[in-house]
Order: C-alpha cells, then structure tokens, then sequence
C-alpha cells in the first residue's frame, strides 16, 4: 500500500468513524424477544406463536453471535471499511442478511417464510443495503418484519417493512432483475451484495 493509500484510508476511517458515531444503537429492553415476538405474531393470525417466539428470539440473540464471530468492534460502517480492507471476514450487511436468513431457515417453520430485501439499489448517492425479513408463510415482503443486525453492529433493529423510518424496501430479485436489465453486473461500491447469474 502506498503512503498515499494509507493516508486516504485513514482519513476515510476517520471521517466514517465521526459520521457513524451519530448513530445510536436501540437499547433492548429485558422483554425484547418477546416484544419482538408479539410484533411477528400480530403480521397475521396464521403465524403459530411458537414460531414466532423462536424467530424472535433467533432475531435478537444470534446477531450477537455474529458479532463476535466477525469481530466487529465499530460502527457499521466502520467495520465496513474493515472487511472492504481485508482486516475482517465478514461483517457487510449482505453477510449479516445471509447469516440471518440461513439461521431463520435452519428452524423449518410451518407459519414464517424469510425474504430478502435491499434499499438505495437505485440511487449512486448511497450504498446498497441488504436485510431479511420474516412474514407470515404465503405473505409478501412489505407485509413483513424486518430483522437488521447490521444498523448497529448486532444489535437488532426491527420494524414492521413499511414502517422503517430509514430504508424503503423492494425485494431482493427485483433489485437484481433491475441490476441485471441495466449491465450492473458488479456495483462499483465493494459492500454491494453480489448478482448471482441469472
């Protein structure tokens, strides 16, 4: 790495790093997996209670696993710049995305489906964000929860899909469709989720 290199890299980081420190994570409060669990339930009156116990609790709980997992001791963005540099494995929000859906899949629900979602596909101004989401077995996305890991590091963030004060929501294939009809094979943006081949 040239000096030069190094000296945009650490001012990148440090400029990330005085942006990111405005984000506060939520504090969770002792009941949160079981809020959480009310709020899955109430999606739909089909959504066993059960299931949505066990999402719920999966929701908050396993992204502190992965947190230690990939090491992430920053913001997100931060450890963004991290894993972009090589200094970390994993940690992108397609990674926590994926983690989470596979986790989610591993329990076979009857009543939950998973979905993934990404917002600011279309805009340059932002960088692309991935999520999963669970709805109710026959639902579609925007009928469902979102469960970020990734907003604050491991800390959950939730909310039902349209009422995300932050992000608005379109379906994961829809983003690659749209990618795919204009040649955005590879973003220029390192973070952006991969587009599998059609």
């Amino acid at each position: 790495m040239t000096q030069f290199t190094r000296r945009a890299f650490s001012l990148s980081l440090v400029s990330t790093a005085a942006l990111a420190g405005c984000a506060t994570p939520p504090v969770h409060a002792p009941d949160e997996v079981s809020r959480l669990a009310n709020g899955i339930a109430a999606l739909n009156p089909t959504i066993d209670p059960g299931e949505a116990l066990r999402a719920a609790d999966i929701g908050i709980n396993y992204p502190k696993q992965l947190r230690r997992e990939y090491g992430v001791t920053d913001s997100a963005i931060v450890h963004n710049i991290k894993v972009n540099a090589g200094t970390r494995p994993r940690g992108l929000c397609w990674h926590w995305a994926e983690d989470m859906q596979k986790r989610l899949e591993q329990e076979q629900f009857e009543t939950l489906v998973t979905h993934r979602a990404i917002a600011n596909a279309h805009t340059r101004l932002l960088i692309d964000h991935s999520t999963v989401i669970v709805s109710a077995r026959g639902d579609q996305f925007d009928e469902g929860m979102v469960l970020d890991p990734w907003r604050f590091g491991g800390t959950l963030y939730w909310a039902p899909t349209t009422e995300d004060v932050k992000y608005t929501w379109v379906h994961r294939q829809e983003v690659f469709a749209w990618k795919r009809a204009r040649g955005i094979l590879k973003g220029s943006d390192p973070s952006s989720e991969p587009i599998p081949a059609s």
